[in-house]
C-alpha cells in the first residue's frame, strides 16, 4: 500500500458508493441483494494500482502513485467506473483485465452462491472477483482462484492481502481446475473457452453449478450423475480467451448478408458452431429458427462427449464442442 492511500481513501469511498448506486439502479442485485454489500465493502482501487485506458494515441497508463495529484484523481475515479479495465498488456495484446463491475455482479448473482459453498474461480485477474467471493462467503478458505501466469497470481495475491483477504491463489492451467482443493459447489470462469473442460465437471460436487463464458455468452450448468447440462443466459459476455486458447476466424462469409454479420446474436451462433458449421450454414439455421436469442441454446457435457444444442438436447440442431 503506497503513500497515496490516505489521500485517496475519501475519494475512493465516494466513487465506490456511486458505482454501487449505478449497478443498483440496473436492478442487478434483485435476485440476491447480499452482493450489494460486498461491492460496497471491497475496494476495487486496491486491485488496480495501475491500468490502461485506450486513447487516440494508444493506451494511457493511469497509476495510483503518480506524483501528479490530478493524475491520481483520474486513476481513482476511473477505478470505479462501470467499465472493464486493461491491467496487463504485452506488445499491444490484452493479457488480463478487470471485468466490468456490473457484469461481474450479474455473474455472481447468476452463480447462486449459498453460505458454505466451496468456489473455484478460473482466471485470477486482479483478485477483485475472488475478494468479492471471499467477502460474501465470510471465509477465505472456501475460495480458490487459479491463473496460468505466475506474475498475475503474484499480483493478485498482493492485492488481496492489501484488501484484507487471503483465499487460495494457485498458479496453474485453469482448464485443469485445481483438483487438490476439490470438490467444489460452484465454479466460475472469467475467461472465454470454446467448451467446458471435463476436469471442471469431475471436480464438482453433485448438484454443483458452473457458470462460464462460452462463445460470447454465459453458460450456466448443473452437475448431476457425473455429467452437466444447462442453458445460456440471455445477456452477452465478452472475455479475454483462456491463455493458450485462440479464437478461430469467422471463415468464408460469402452468401451471408452484411446485416447478419453485424448482428450480435448471429455472431454468437457462428462462434458457438465454429469448425462445425460454415457461416452460411449457421445463417440458414439462424434465419430458419427465427433468429434465436442465447437463452434458447444449451450445452450437455458427458463422459466422452460434449455438445451444444438449440431448443432440445436431442433435437435436429446439435453441434459437438471441443472435449
Amino acid at each position: 500500500m503506497g503513500a497515496y492511500d490516505s489521500q485517496t481513501e475519501g475519494p475512493a469511498a465516494v466513487a465506490r458508493a456511486g458505482l454501487v448506486r449505478e449497478i443498483d439502479a440496473e436492478g442487478v442485485w434483485a435476485g440476491d441483494p447480499v452482493w450489494r454489500e460486498a461491492f460496497a465493502a471491497v475496494p476495487r482501487h486496491l486491485f488496480v494500482p495501475y491500468y490502461y485506458v485506450a486513447g487516440t494515441r494508444g493506451y494511457e497508463r493511469r497509476w495510483g502513485e503518480s506524483p501528479d495529484p490530478a493524475a491520481r484523481e483520474r486513476w481513482v475515479r476511473g477505478a470505479y467506473e462501470d467499465v472493464p479495465l486493461a491491467t496487463r498488456l504485452r506488445d499491444g495484446e490484452l493479457l488480463s483485465s478487470s471485468s466490468q463491475p456490473s457484469l461481474m455482479a450479474r455473474m455472481l448473482v447468476a452463480l447462486e452462491v449459498t453460505d458454505g459453498d466451496r468456489v473455484l474461480e478460473i482466471g485470477a485477474g486482479t483478485g477483485y472477483n475472488a475478494a468479492l467471493l471471499a467477502h460474501r462467503l465470510g471465509d477465505d478458505g472456501l475460495v480458490t482462484t487459479v491463473d496460468v501466469d505466475p506474475e498475475i497470481t503474484e499480483s493478485a495475491r498482493r492485492h488481496l492481502a492489501a484488501a484484507g483477504y487471503r483465499p487460495a491463489v494457485v498458479t496453474g492451467d485453469g482448464a485443469r481446475g485445481v483438483p487438490e482443493r476439490a470438490p467444489y459447489d460452484r465454479i466460475i470462469g472469467t475467461c472465454a473457452l470454446p467448451g467446458v473442460p471435463r476436469a471442471w465437471v469431475e471436480q464438482c460436487a453433485e448438484g454443483a453449478r458452473i457458470l462460464t463464458p462460452v462463445a460470447t455468452g454465459l453458460l450456466a450448468l448443473t452437475v448431476r450423475g457425473g455429467g452437466a447440462e444447462g442453458r445460456f443466459l440471455p445477456s452477452a459476455a465478452f472475455f479475454v480467451p483462456l491463455r493458450g486458447v485462440a479464437r478461430a476466424g469467422v471463415g468464408d462469409t460469402a452468401g451471408v448478408p452484411s446485416q447478419a454479420l453485424e448482428d450480435e446474436l448471429f455472431q454468437f451462433l457462428v462462434e458457438l458452431t465454429q469448425g462445425v458449421l460454415s457461416p452460411r450454414e449457421a445463417y440458414e439455421v439462424w434465419v430458419g429458427e427465427g433468429r434465436p436469442g442465447r437463452e434458447r441454446y444449451g450445452v450437455c457435457v458427458e463422459k466422452d462427449r460434449e455438445w451444444a444444442w438449440l431448443d432440445d438436447r436431442e433435437g435436429p440442431f446439435v453441434w459437438p464442442l471441443p472435449v
